[in-house]
């Protein structure tokens, strides 16, 4: 007897709007490192285009993209923006001019962010905002949030912000700043093969709070798995749509903002959407990512 497929929920209620949950992050509309400006910008203008003609209405960005390039690229591509567009940024860092990535997290630094971002891409108030904590990209620590948060809820109360969520954060962490506004997502590294957030996914998924996993396919370092490829071949898809698909089937609350330069890419990465995975699909799938942790 056949095994049943399983169809997850196309969309999910992300600060009071229905968003489908297909997205699309824009890091990689700069250029190399995320610095400086793409090779061609007519390329990523089409990307953009092209992602919301498939149906994405959740970009995720920044103004420390760049600086500042993708965001100008999303206001030539997209502006004036579609009512059902959510564009969530994020703060907590800067570029130097060699491109490092440095923390800037005090309350100054926070308003100048939001500032930019608001200029940059062209509007009045920001959907969502997310505290990016700076440190190990690949595992949270614990610290201090309540000076940053305090600041981003008074941006929130003079109207430049309407939600916020929070980046590389912990569970602790993420509790901490629900005492200064509702926090509508939480952006931490996870995928099939980096599953340390497995509870916190759950959790939140019984608030209602969204999860958005970065690095969703591995980032810098693609996810690398001859079971996973195996399995990707049965299905006639490739492995990368695969995972991304695994993520959709993981929990209900998960956005995903698969990031790509690339329409050839976009569009692969768009059909995980459509891809029903079997019961016994999906447990050889959590087997890979038992397996790895």
């Amino acid at each position: 007897m056949p095994q049943s497929t399983q169809s997850p929920a196309r969309t999910f209620t992300l600060a009071g709007r229905s968003v489908n949950r297909m997205g699309y992050g824009a890091m990689q509309l700069a250029g190399p490192g995320v610095f400086g400006p793409p090779k061609d910008r007519a390329q990523a203008v089409a990307v953009l285009r092209e992602a919301l003609a498939l149906g994405v209405n959740h970009i995720d960005t920044s103004d420390f993209y760049g600086p500042h390039v993708t965001n100008q690229i999303i206001r030539e591509a997209l502006h004036p923006y579609p009512a059902d567009l959510t564009l969530v940024t994020k703060v907590g860092a800067v570029r130097d001019d060699k491109g490092a990535w440095l923390p800037a997290l005090e309350p100054a630094d926070i308003e100048r962010a939001v500032h930019d971002n608001l200029r940059n891409l062209g509007l009045d108030a920001l959907d969502i905002v997310n505290l990016r904590i700076m440190g190990d990209i690949h595992q949270p620590s614990e610290g201090p949030i309540e000076r940053q948060m305090e600041a981003l809820a008074t941006l929130r109360q003079r109207g430049l912000v309407r939600h916020i969520g929070m980046s590389n954060a912990t569970a602790k962490q993420i509790a901490d700043a629900g005492r200064f506004a509702p926090i509508v997502c939480v952006q931490n590294h996870y995928n099939l093969v980096n599953r340390a957030d497995d509870a916190l996914i759950d959790a939140l998924a019984a608030q209602g709070i969204a999860y958005v996993p970065f690095f969703p396919l591995g980032g810098f370092t693609p996810i690398q798995s001859s079971a996973l490829s195996d399995i990707a071949q049965s299905l006639d898809a490739t492995p990368m749509t695969v995972a991304l698909a695994w993520l959709l089937h993981r929990a209900p609350n998960i956005l995903l903002i698969p990031g790509t330069s690339s329409l050839a890419h976009l569009r692969e990465n768009m059909q995980a959407e459509t891809l029903e995975l079997s019961e016994d699909v999906l447990a050889q799938l959590d087997a890979i990512g038992k397996q790895a942790n």
